[in-house]
């Protein structure tokens, strides 16, 4: 713990598509490493009901470019550039943190286009 805040783990990064699942929320960082493009899939409440608050936060230490989207848009809205639903991305040495905010409902926040 430094400054009060506690440390992240530190996952083993991920070199293929990913679906978040249990584990990968509070304190947990989830690089993803690949050359070329990858995915971070939030998945449906009905799949894994992640609590309302909570915070999983991804890492691109690849090349290729990261996209952050929800495994079925029409059921789980990823917001991330006001009411609009959409799939953020992430560049290579940024991240993002996935917020649950509602039922099915997240926002992307931090270094994404």
């Amino acid at each position: 713990m430094w400054n009060g805040l506690p440390a992240f783990t530190v996952q083993t990064a991920k070199t293929a598509d990913y679906t978040a699942a249990s584990g990968d929320e509070y304190q947990q960082l989830i690089p993803m490493n690949k050359a070329t493009a990858i995915a971070f899939k939030l998945p449906t409440d009905a799949t894994y009901n992640f609590a309302v608050g909570t915070v999983i936060t991804v890492l691109n230490i690849g090349a290729g470019t990261l996209t952050i989207s929800a495994v079925t848009p029409g059921t789980t809205t990823v917001l991330s550039a006001g009411a609009t639903a959409a799939s953020p991305t992430v560049a290579q040495y940024k991240s993002a943190a996935c917020i649950k905010t509602a039922a099915n409902a997240w926002y992307v926040v931090g270094a994404i286009a």
